[in-house]
């Protein structure tokens, strides 16, 4: 296990983490469980059968008041906030003015406020970009005194009613307040492994409580991080910082679906000259999936080339998908060879390895969508 180090934050489950075996490493500024004794590879199998529970709660929580909050952060986004109805949640971009993307986000229309969670390596950044960013009259307030936990999986939602009644009545991308075991939370039918789950957002003082209990259940395990990362690679979901961050655009990215319909139209958020030109006329290089031949994963910053040897690519996420049963990657390459099936060769140690550009996710979502 690593030595606990003074200058990392822990979150309010650390101690439960390490009474449960987990080896605590340093990730965005804390001391997490990259796995537990079962291993990565049991706890990502795990949470594709029964339910895995994360803790997330190093991720930045983020309340935004104000006479239209929705408004004032489309300033800085990309989605449509003001479509969102009570208890709706979307997935957003912070962008620069070169179109480059500086965060993803999720938000959720609260009723009279939003309720934002960002990364735990951008929070404060993101912060301050709001602050900065955000017309007077918006008031934004850190929720630091809250926790986050994940039960991710296909029990998930049974576990969870046990505890909280009627959050199964929740579909894919809702949230509300409701108690869980008796803790007044925030649930929302969200997540970040492809699977169907939620995320509960608890008084940091309950944390520990409410992740016993759900523990306590015969279909949860405890997850890491590494299992979290091969889970969200499988369903062929971006990690800010490695698949996007400043130099890459939504457009390159794919993920110009996190750019609502009147956004396209209106603009009014950070580099949508670009982004709106970009989608108008294409781009050089665009994010792709890829199955590299053979049994050895392809891991970030690996070269791709052509079938002539020339450059056109590197490898942003890589690693052995466990559902898959083989290795998985994703990368950026030259449009001219992003079609699914166009052959390329992956270069380890001055070798060419022939892989092939497939469609994403690599394992079906299982999202609830009512």
């Amino acid at each position: 296990m690593a030595e606990p180090t003074e200058s990392l934050n822990r979150t309010p489950l650390y101690d439960l983490h390490v009474e449960l075996g987990g080896k605590m490493v340093p990730f965005a500024g804390y001391e997490m469980p990259v796995q537990y004794p079962s291993g990565i590879l049991a706890e990502h199998l795990h949470t594709r059968s029964q339910a895995g529970l994360f803790d997330v709660s190093h991720m930045g929580q983020v309340r935004l008041d104000g006479d239209n909050p929705a408004a004032a952060l489309e300033t800085l986004v990309t989605n449509d906030l003001q479509r969102l109805g009570n208890g709706e949640i979307c997935y957003n971009l912070f962008t620069n003015d070169a179109g480059g993307i500086l965060d993803d986000l999720m938000v959720t229309q609260a009723g009279d406020y939003l309720f934002v969670v960002v990364n735990a390596a951008c929070k404060e950044a993101d912060v301050a970009h709001m602050q900065a960013g955000l017309p007077s009259g918006t008031a934004l307030q850190v929720l630091g005194d809250r926790a986050l936990l994940a039960l991710q999986g296909p029990a998930a939602a049974a576990v969870l009613q046990r505890h909280a009644a009627g959050s199964d009545s929740l579909r894919f991308m809702q949230s509300a307040e409701m108690p869980v075991a008796g803790i007044a939370c925030r649930v929302s039918r969200s997540g970040y492994t492809g699977e169907d789950g939620f995320e509960v957002s608890v008084p940091a003082d309950a944390a520990e409580a409410l992740g016993r209990r759900l523990l306590a259940e015969d279909e949860v395990a405890p997850i890491g991080l590494g299992a979290r990362d091969s889970l969200r690679l499988e369903a062929g979901l971006c990690l800010y910082g490695h698949d996007i961050d400043e130099t890459t655009t939504p457009v390159e990215a794919r993920l110009v679906w996190a750019i609502g319909k009147r956004r396209r139209v209106e603009g009014g958020f950070p580099g949508a000259e670009i982004i709106l030109r970009q989608i108008e006329n294409g781009v050089d290089r665009r994010r792709v999936g890829l199955r590299p031949e053979g049994r050895a994963p392809a891991r970030e910053g690996t070269e791709i080339t052509d079938s002539d040897g020339a450059p056109i690519g590197h490898i942003t996420s890589g690693g052995f998908g466990p559902t898959v049963g083989g290795p998985v990657a994703m990368g950026y390459v030259a449009t001219a060879h992003s079609d699914p099936e166009s052959a390329v060769n992956l270069l380890v140690r001055g070798a060419p390895r022939p892989a092939t550009v497939v469609k994403m996710p690599f394992v079906a979502a299982n999202y609830y969508r009512g």
